[in-house]
């Protein structure tokens, strides 16, 4: 009886190129752990605050204690404030150490002043009322939909137009 490979026994096929749960890649590509995600991660990306780069953070904090996450963007930004205000480091070598560039960092700077922590959390993208209204095309919008709903309770729309001839 031949030997029967260990590769054979779980797949059942003769070739490690053929099908696509199989060979080897099937077995290094990192898209097959993609089930197997960090939830912290996800929790990142869904609230925007996921760090794109966090093997640039290099400071010592964050390569030490487990508590301190360089994926964590508001994290890293916090830090990197406090360590200029508190512990009155250097501007040029915290950035560097943050990842971060000087611009961000004086934006979080004035982002904590104005709002403190809360300050750092990402926006709403987009723009926040309706500005290609102006104020009477919105009156405008506001008297018919009263028109609107005033038709609607009395059973027909007043500006409908009428059908038949009188």
């Amino acid at each position: 009886m031949p030997e029967v490979s260990i590769y054979q026994r779980c797949f059942g096929r003769d070739r490690l190129t053929t099908g696509d749960r199989c060979g080897i890649n099937y077995l290094t590509n990192p898209m097959a752990d993609r089930k197997r995600s960090d939830p912290k991660i996800a929790a990142l990306r869904e609230r925007r605050t996921l760090n794109p780069r966090p093997e640039r953070v290099t400071d010592p904090l964050f390569q030490q204690a487990p508590f301190f996450d360089a994926r964590d963007l508001v994290q890293v930004k916090y830090e990197m404030v406090r360590r200029v205000e508190v512990d009155h480091a250097a501007v040029a070598p915290t950035v560097t150490a943050f990842g971060v560039s000087r611009p961000s960092f004086y934006e979080a700077r004035q982002a904590i002043e104005r709002e403190g922590l809360a300050g750092l959390l990402p926006r709403k993208r987009g723009p926040r009322e309706a500005h290609k209204l102006g104020p009477d095309v919105m009156a405008f919008i506001a008297k018919r939909r009263a028109a609107a709903a005033e038709g609607a309770e009395s059973g027909r729309d007043k500006d409908a137009p009428r059908s038949g001839k009188r």
